[in-house]
């Protein structure tokens, strides 16, 4: 109730806070200011006390920032801000068993550990690393200067996003609050070619409308859909001992589906909230359209219509992903997929049925990219070829993810293991003879290392 009560009350001020306190009438520094003490507020409203915990971690994470130096600023704010992070996940579960139908300080404190590794990363590609080395993106989001108090505290705990994120980029938060996030993206597209005279002025009121729609059914699934087939059920004596296996098989994947709507809603209202602020401008797509999705944290259509373990988790929880690419995959130097895995483990919990899930998600993403290395090109001859070919993928990717997921909502050990004993260990065992015994065919190493070539060569050219 306070979760969504403070929502609503963040919707309503985003809207006056776009009106009343626009960049053409107000100062930076007071539309920081503004957010930050709405956004604290908002944190004590919903967690009393424990709201102290973020507000630590923020002081803390300041202090590194001011005093570290550029070369190792990352590295510390990385480590103090997963270590506070994961001893509040241990201390809240194991030693004060608060367990998750308590007041949950965790989710805000999770999307702060997000942000301030973000901006540590940033900064120390803005000042320590020379330009050539970074990528086009990190070059980009590059932060040349640190920031000021305020913008440090207004970035982190704005209450746009302090209760239910998503995790943005500090040079779009900052160009936001100054009104240039709106006017850079248009300066994309070429007006005059499209018989525009001037600059049009984009307004998010449809977006936010059609979001607080998906927010509304979401909500009507939740109340219904996930009450009837609560994830308890699947511990239930008829799922793991009488109901054959193919019903098990189904009765996963609506149980699976039931558990949804709930993130659905959350997620949803949470992009809203700031669209309504203005922000969350992603340009103009190839109809003409004016796109607001730059903070979306996930894709409905494509998740439920994905056909690849890959698609599927590229469109699910969007800007915990691109943290995760940014902070692990793009910069450590072996290993990527499984550190990524394991670093998005930890930083969800300490709960045992999260590192089932990530570690059986490492077996399924080698084993579902290995397939599709060895045998996707054979259905691409034809168009019937390609749609046999995508049912199939779909089916197998959506009992996959509620396979895997499973333990995810479980979260404990003992109803994990007698879920997958009923399942027989399926997936494992076939994820592992295809990972042992179907190696990645060597053309197709050779065609992904032509295409990088290529790749590089045009960029050298342009």
């Amino acid at each position: 109730v306070n979760f969504v009560a403070c929502q609503l009350l963040a919707l309503c001020a985003a809207f006056w806070f776009r009106i009343y306190l626009s960049p053409g009438k107000t100062s930076p520094h007071v539309r920081h200011a503004f957010a930050t003490i709405f956004g604290i507020y908002f944190v004590i409203f919903c967690f009393g006390w424990y709201s102290v915990h973020l507000f630590v971690l923020v002081l803390m994470s300041y202090g590194i920032m001011v005093t570290a130096s550029v070369s190792n600023i990352h590295r510390y704010s990385f480590f103090v801000a997963m270590g506070y992070l994961t001893i509040c996940h241990i201390s809240r579960i194991y030693i004060f068993h608060y367990g998750i139908l308590t007041t949950d300080f965790s989710g805000p404190l999770m999307i702060v550990t997000q942000k301030i590794t973000t901006l540590a990363f940033q900064v120390h590609d803005g000042l320590a690393r020379r330009a050539e080395d970074l990528s086009t993106e990190q070059h980009r989001l590059a932060v040349k200067a640190k920031p000021s108090f305020l913008e440090y505290l207004s970035y982190l705990l704005n209450f746009m996003s302090v209760i239910a994120g998503p995790c943005n980029n500090f040079k779009d938060y900052v160009a936001f609050i100054e009104g240039r996030h709106t006017h850079m993206k248009l300066l994309e597209v070429n007006w005059k070619e499209k018989g525009f005279h001037s600059l049009p002025e984009p307004s998010p009121t449809g977006a936010v409308i059609h979001k607080l729609c998906m927010t509304l059914v979401s909500l009507l699934l939740f109340l219904t859909l996930t009450k009837t087939f609560p994830a308890t059920c699947l511990a239930d004596d008829w799922f793991v001992h009488r109901a054959n296996f193919l019903a098990r098989l189904c009765y996963l994947y609506v149980v699976m589906q039931a558990s949804k709507p709930k993130y659905y809603f959350a997620w949803t209202l949470a992009d809203a909230v700031n669209n309504a602020a203005g922000f969350g401008f992603s340009g103009v797509d190839k109809n003409g359209n004016f796109c607001w999705d730059l903070l979306s944290n996930l894709n409905i259509w494509k998740i439920e219509t994905a056909t690849s373990f890959k698609m599927y988790v590229d469109n699910w929880n969007i800007q915990t992903a691109s943290w995760l690419k940014r902070v692990c995959y793009e910069r450590v130097p072996w290993y990527p997929t499984v550190l990524t895995f394991i670093l998005s483990a930890l930083w969800h919990g300490v709960y045992p049925g999260y590192y089932f899930t990530f570690l059986t998600g490492i077996l399924v993403t080698l084993a579902a990219r290995t397939m599709r290395n060895n045998y996707r090109h054979y259905f691409l001859s034809s168009k019937a070829l390609k749609a046999v070919y995508d049912t199939g993928t779909w089916a197998a990717t959506q009992l996959a993810v509620s396979y895997t997921v499973a333990p995810f909502v479980l979260l404990a050990v003992e109803p994990t293991i007698s879920l997958y004993k009923s399942m027989y260990f399926y997936l494992h065992i076939i994820s592992l003879l295809i990972i042992l015994f179907l190696p990645m065919k060597p053309q197709a190493h050779g065609q992904r290392r032509s295409q990088t070539l290529n790749s590089v060569n045009k960029k050298k050219t342009d």
